[in-house]
């Protein structure tokens, strides 16, 4: 069902998406070579706990999951293109990292996921990062009154694939509100005209992901994880996104 938020609602909306931003750069900037993957979810742990917050993730078990996820912090590196369980891994110097971060504050939702290169950065990560970027920045800019959602996934999937990069849609945006996942999806490319029409009080995640050289993935044996088919790079960006009559409002806007 999809469920529209009053004013009064995405304002209350704000702390969680402010939280979310805030644990999200703190993150980024713990990330170093030498950083444990396992020591970036307990940090994220801590910060919840701390908040009074609740983990969207951690009993997380939908049915393309082998068991629930059991952490609160999605660690995708390099090959690794969403879900990415965290593990006994030590960044090394080049590693392109993905952390996507969903928890709810005082019962609402938030939803975000940010990649950069920890270290010396190749060239083609880096474009790769910002492609991504600019796709979920096309996506946001299409989220407004008098739209439909096929406009969003358009908009999307015209950046990806101007940059020259396949356009998976097996996975992709979703509306946010008292539960992470709800409707309507947004897929990641599309039509422009077809789909829900976009009204205010509409609130989402928008999140492109682009890998570098293929549209196919696969699932890890960790039951979760998922992967470039071919082991090339992958990029993930996301926000939560309200619609309003004056335009989208980012709600996990972060401030740097």
């Amino acid at each position: 069902m999809i469920e529209l938020r009053t004013p009064k609602e995405i304002d209350e909306m704000r702390a969680a998406g402010s939280f979310v931003a805030d644990v999200l750069t703190e993150l980024t900037a713990a990330t170093a070579v030498g950083t444990n993957l396992l020591d970036l979810d307990r940090l994220a742990h801590r910060r919840i706990t701390e908040r009074g917050a609740e983990s969207c993730y951690i009993d997380y078990h939908p049915s393309f999951g082998a068991s629930p996820f059991g952490k609160v912090l999605c660690t995708s590196v390099n090959d690794a293109a969403l879900h990415g369980l965290p593990f006994d891994y030590v960044i090394r110097d080049g590693d392109l990292v993905s952390l996507d971060f969903a928890v709810s504050v005082d019962g609402w939702v938030a939803d975000s996921a940010v990649s950069f290169v920890v270290g010396t950065a190749k060239a083609e990560d880096l474009r790769l990062i910002d492609v991504t970027q600019k796709s979920l920045d096309a996506g946001i800019a299409a989220a407004v009154v008098g739209n439909r959602v096929g406009d969003i996934s358009a908009a999307i999937g015209a950046v990806g694939r101007g940059a020259g990069y396949e356009v998976n849609t097996d996975f992709g945006g979703h509306g946010v509100g008292r539960t992470m996942h709800g409707d309507p999806h947004i897929a990641n490319d599309g039509r422009p005209g077809r789909g829900f029409p976009l009204r205010a009080g509409l609130v989402f995640a928008i999140e492109p992901w682009l890998m570098q050289s293929t549209g196919e993935i696969f699932t890890d044996p960790d039951g979760w994880t998922l992967r470039s088919m071919d082991g090339s790079r992958a990029a993930h960006a996301e926000h939560t996104v309200a619609i309003t009559d004056d335009g989208p409002v980012v709600l996990t806007a972060r401030s740097s």
